[in-house]
């Protein structure tokens, strides 16, 4: 896709948040800090440090998404002002492209009764990669999975552009750049200040739920969130990796990334990226 330069003028400090914050889901490493635990409890209800079997396990997520490819997620963003962004898609992890549906949900007017009424006030195609996005209206009458309706848009039917702050923008980048195709180092990780927070169900099935390494440079116990990291995983018994949530300064709610396997039939489109 083409890509447009960043004009939005927005804070060289939050700019530089997001750029750490996607090299340290790039590489999950630093150097320093917490030696390789081993034995814990499961039924601890404190968090911890994790243990060398869990780090493994967290090690292991990244390269588990990039084999599973294509990948069928969902985001769920709020933009602020009770506004809302969903997208539903797929993602492959050995190409670093995705396509999806996206809807923005938000108050849109009264509804006569006692207050705004929450309608849905845009949706359409969404494609994007680790450079930016594009944007396209769907097809009328479509019912096609998403994949499908982006093959028939020509490139000139996508509106592109670079990637934001916005925690939409932050949401995708972060998405497409979970897959590795190689694991992460369990010891470094470690080292790094991730930690085990809990145990949840999801689904029926039962994840761990961890947070993941500092920034480099980060103290312990440093501000209201203890200097931990803003990216929290739940990963099962076999380093399957079912959510991630990344919070954002200023926003409540965080950023919510949920994965739902393999989509063997999914086929990425080729004309949002087509050179002619």
């Amino acid at each position: 896709m083409a890509r447009k330069r960043k004009t939005d003028g927005r804070t060289p400090r939050r700019a530089l948040w997001l750029r750490t914050l996607i090299a340290i889901t790039a590489c999950g490493v630093a150097v320093g800090g917490l030696a390789a635990y081993r034995t814990f409890s499961d039924d601890t209800a404190t968090e911890r440090p994790v243990t060398t079997e869990e780090a493994s396990r967290l090690a292991l997520s990244r390269l588990n998404l990039y084999q599973a490819s294509p990948v069928a997620v969902t985001l769920t963003a709020t933009e602020g002002g009770g506004v809302v962004v969903r997208v539903k898609g797929v993602v492959d992890y050995r190409t670093h492209r995705a396509v999806g549906s996206y809807q923005v949900t938000g108050a849109s007017g009264s509804s006569g009764t006692s207050g705004p009424a929450t309608g849905q006030l845009d949706h359409g195609l969404i494609v994007w990669d680790t450079g930016g996005l594009g944007l396209a209206p769907a097809p009328k009458g479509d019912n096609s999975p998403p994949w499908q309706q982006a093959e028939h848009i020509p490139r000139s039917g996508w509106s592109a552009r670079s990637y934001t702050t916005d925690p939409l923008d932050a949401g995708l980048q972060l998405l497409v750049g979970l897959g590795a195709d190689r694991p992460d180092n369990p010891l470094l990780l470690a080292q790094s200040g991730a930690r085990w927070l809990g145990r949840d169900r999801v689904d029926g099935r039962s994840y761990d739920r961890f947070a993941g390494p500092r920034a480099q440079g980060a103290v312990p116990s440093a501000g209201p969130d203890g200097g931990r990291s803003p990216l929290t995983y739940w990963v099962d018994g076999d380093g399957g990796l079912r959510r991630v949530t990344m919070r954002m300064p200023g926003l409540g709610t965080p950023t919510t990334l949920e994965f739902s396997g393999r989509d063997g039939r999914a086929k990425l489109p080729e004309a949002p990226w087509a050179t002619s």
